[in-house]
């Protein structure tokens, strides 16, 4: 009697394609390594089937597990019986920062993600549609071009610091200091995982796209655009630290 065919994937959540191809590929990986679907010390499906499995490109998978064995999860071997393998004891993960006297439960990070989610799209599409004097709109300029040009020692401030020029631009105090407290919670959690160039790539990329809907006066696209840009690194924290 055949036997039904086991997909060991199939156990790992399969989210809804954001546009965060890389992301969702890492958050996917890093399920597949706690879960023990790839278990301590195996050898991962070739890079053509677990491409197939996952439903990215080869290049999204080259480019994820390339990060992953930089952040010492995989291991390259070479030769005959070479190939990409789980190593046989995953990175601990930095001890919790401490932020308000308590550590950051699983818990914490989804109340940090959910809360960030409501409050920086919505300073983006009031950003867009707010009237924008020469003034702040070279503000919001200024700060992307900081941001464009941070190495990795100075990205996560510099990251932080455009994305509370977004909130600047609608005017409210209260949003500036609902997306100044948010950022600083979300920068804890950021603190405790690497900071992965891809993923860097695209946080330019979306940057950009972000900062020309509000200065274009899309307020739609410019919502559209931080909920994909948040999703990415929502994805990030979610597959390293939960």
């Amino acid at each position: 009697m055949n036997q039904p065919h086991f997909d060991p994937v199939a156990l790992v959540p399969r989210p809804v394609r954001t546009g965060n191809a890389f992301e969702e590929t890492m958050e996917r990986l890093l399920q597949g390594l706690k879960l023990g679907i790839y278990s301590a010390g195996s050898k991962l499906p070739a890079e053509r089937e677990l491409a197939e499995q996952l439903g990215v490109s080869r290049a999204t998978l080259r480019d994820a597990l390339a990060e992953l064995q930089t952040a010492g999860y995989l291991q390259s071997r070479r030769g005959r019986y070479g190939g990409t393998f789980a190593v046989s004891v995953l990175p601990e993960v930095s001890a919790p920062s401490r932020a308000r006297g308590q550590g950051a439960s699983a818990d914490d990070v989804e109340d940090i993600l959910l809360f960030r989610n409501v409050v920086e799209p919505a300073a983006a599409r009031l950003a867009a549609e707010a009237t924008l004097v020469p003034d702040a709109r070279a503000h919001l300029l200024a700060m992307l071009a900081e941001v464009d040009g941070a190495g990795t020692d100075t990205f996560r401030p510099k990251d932080s610091r455009f994305h509370i020029a977004v909130a600047e631009l609608t005017g409210s105090p209260s949003l500036v200091a609902a997306v100044a407290d948010t950022r600083a919670r979300v920068s804890d959690l950021l603190d405790r995982i690497p900071l992965l160039q891809t993923n860097l790539d695209h946080s330019h990329t979306q940057h950009r796209q972000l900062a020309d809907a509000i200065l274009r006066g899309d307020g739609a696209a410019a919502e559209a655009a931080a909920v994909v840009h948040l999703e990415g690194t929502a994805r990030l924290l979610r597959g390293f630290l939960t």
